[in-house]
């Protein structure tokens, strides 16, 4: 990535917008923005409702199916704060809960990143980097596939640039406490989205430090101290729960809530850098093209921090915004597991950012150069693309509504594990509550989820819906139906000698069986039928 030369300052410095308002106002008379974000909404739209509810997004919809008190106290158990579940909460009252709907809850937000995005840019570079920088951003394929999940990753990365924004307009007018207290405000709602907040503090304190005469001294007036005093006090109400949930990680790693991401090495850098760009880790390319270019990648980066010689710096910040937080979890992985794309999914927004602020730099020294860096960014964003909307999507919820076709009365459901159980109540249409399979463990310790993690969503109807043992089950009208993956070994290890398999779909890796647990006499049963690919007949 090229780098300002200290005679670029002055030509950018003069072309920096003087105020919010002035800025703002400007993008939005400019067309080529409306042509960015129309291209950013389009990428993000496509295909949004292709690909089913998985697990974590139906554990979203059931937290955010409880009262505010009860997301407050459910989140307090789960791994993540409450407030994207309380918005999807409201979402869902005034729009309802189609996957149209709830998934638009995360689009929006990505389409407004792209803004905020230019707009940081713009603040900080010219008006064609700002452009670049949006088209890259329109185009990265990690924000565009975290804007397609009911998930709270998208409205981080758009609170998080948002108070970057805030920051840089406070670092140039440091007399209007008023961006300050936006900062509080958006870096306050970051934390209450999500606790990597924490990695952005570091970035934008260590961008202070790191600055030097030009804003160290920034790092040192009461307001900013204040800021982040305020952040902290706003996040206090939530700080008890916080510390219960550290206070129990037996009980989440139990649970298989964490302690489940694998083991870094050496290889995880680069194979992120390639998640970011390319969704896919890249383990199929050369090997000299596998490490080479994320690393060239992050010495561009550095190299612009240690050679801005801009007003402010505002290069550093957005390279520490981008490189710090990578470069933390990282390491801290070695000792605790935490090096997972969407969890950097923030920090990978700055990205393009810096290689449209890199490529409009060499564009007025280096034309050709920047030529070919542009069109070797935007050709790996498009096989990223290619790759989030060229794979096979997941259909359970065509195996739910065979399910919802043939239930009868008295039919029971059992679904496997909480992995799929949470998918399965959002396209449950039969109004019976499906039953958790919870075997006893092979120690004899039961099976049943703890309090903490996902079975804080379904222990308070455990009594209704835990199955330890399928021979538990009364007869019933003799109906049961089994929803589980379709590998082996079988998760129902154990089905009762007297059942009778008169039915088998199966969708994907999933398989719907339905059992008589009765004689042939008593429920007429008939022959077994099988469907091996319900999903190629919906």
């Amino acid at each position: 990535m090229g780098v300002l030369s200290k005679n670029d300052v002055g030509e950018q410095g003069l072309q920096l917008p003087a105020s919010s308002r002035s800025a703002l106002t400007r993008l939005v008379r400019q067309p080529w923005l409306w042509c960015i974000l129309l291209l950013a909404s389009g990428v993000r739209f496509y295909g949004f409702t292709t690909s089913a509810i998985w697990c974590d997004e139906g554990s979203s919809l059931m937290l955010s199916d409880y009262s505010l008190p009860g997301i407050w106290f459910h989140a307090a158990h789960d791994v993540h704060p409450p407030l994207y579940f309380m918005l999807l909460h409201g979402w869902i009252a005034l729009f309802g809960d189609s996957l149209v709907s709830i998934r638009t809850l995360s689009v929006l937000p990505g389409i407004a990143t792209v803004l905020l995005g230019i707009w940081l840019v713009r603040l900080i570079a010219t008006q064609r980097a700002a452009l670049l920088a949006g088209l890259l951003l329109a185009l990265l394929p990690i924000a565009v596939r975290y804007s397609q999940e009911v998930r709270m990753y998208s409205l981080l990365g758009m609170w998080l640039i948002a108070a970057t924004i805030a920051l840089v307009y406070w670092v140039k007018a440091p007399h209007k406490s008023r961006y300050l207290a936006v900062y509080t405000v958006l870096m306050a709602a970051a934390f209450y989205t999500h606790y990597f907040t924490a990695f952005c503090v570091i970035a934008h304190w260590l961008y202070l430090l790191l600055s030097g005469r030009s804003t160290g001294w920034l790092i040192k007036r009461p307001a900013w101290w204040l800021a982040n005093a305020v952040i902290v006090l706003l996040f206090l109400p939530w700080l008890p729960g916080l510390i219960d949930l550290l206070q129990h990680m037996d009980e989440l790693k139990a649970g298989g809530d964490v302690g489940w991401e694998p083991a870094v090495d050496a290889r995880s850098l680069p194979a992120m850098m390639w998640q970011f760009l390319l969704q896919d880790e890249g383990d199929n390319l050369p090997w000299p093209l596998f490490w080479l270019a994320p690393l060239s990648l992050c010495a561009g980066i550095v190299w612009m921090a240690v050679r801005d010689a801009t007003p402010n710096k505002f290069r550093t910040l957005v390279a520490t915004y981008t490189l710090v937080p990578i470069l933390a979890i990282f390491a801290l992985s070695f000792i605790s597991p935490l090096f997972i794309e969407r969890y950097l999914m923030f920090a990978a927004l700055g990205l393009p950012l810096l290689a449209g602020i890199a490529i409009d730099h060499l564009l007025k020294h280096r034309r050709a150069l920047a030529i070919a860096l542009l069109a070797l960014f935007i050709g790996t964003e498009t096989v990223g693309l290619r790759s989030n909307f060229s794979d096979e999507a997941d259909h359970f919820d065509r195996l739910v509504e065979r399910v919802n076709q043939q239930f009868q009365p008295g039919d029971r459901i059992v679904v496997s594990d909480l992995f799929w159980y949470f998918s399965y109540v959002y396209y449950n249409k039969t109004g019976f509550q499906p039953m958790l399979y919870t075997p006893p463990l092979e120690d004899g310790a039961s099976g049943r989820p703890n309090d903490y993690g996902f079975g804080t969503l379904v222990n308070a109807h455990g009594k209704k819906i835990y199955v330890d043992r399928l021979s538990d089950l009364q007869p019933g009208t003799g109906r049961i139906w089994l929803i589980s993956s379709k590998v082996q070994p079988d998760d129902f290890s154990t089905i009762p000698a007297h059942w009778h398999k008169a039915q088998d779909l199966a969708v994907d890796d999933t398989q719907a069986r339905l059992y008589l647990t009765c004689t042939a006499a008593e429920c007429g049963r008939q022959p077994e039928r099988s469907q091996l690919d319900a999903s190629a007949n919906p």
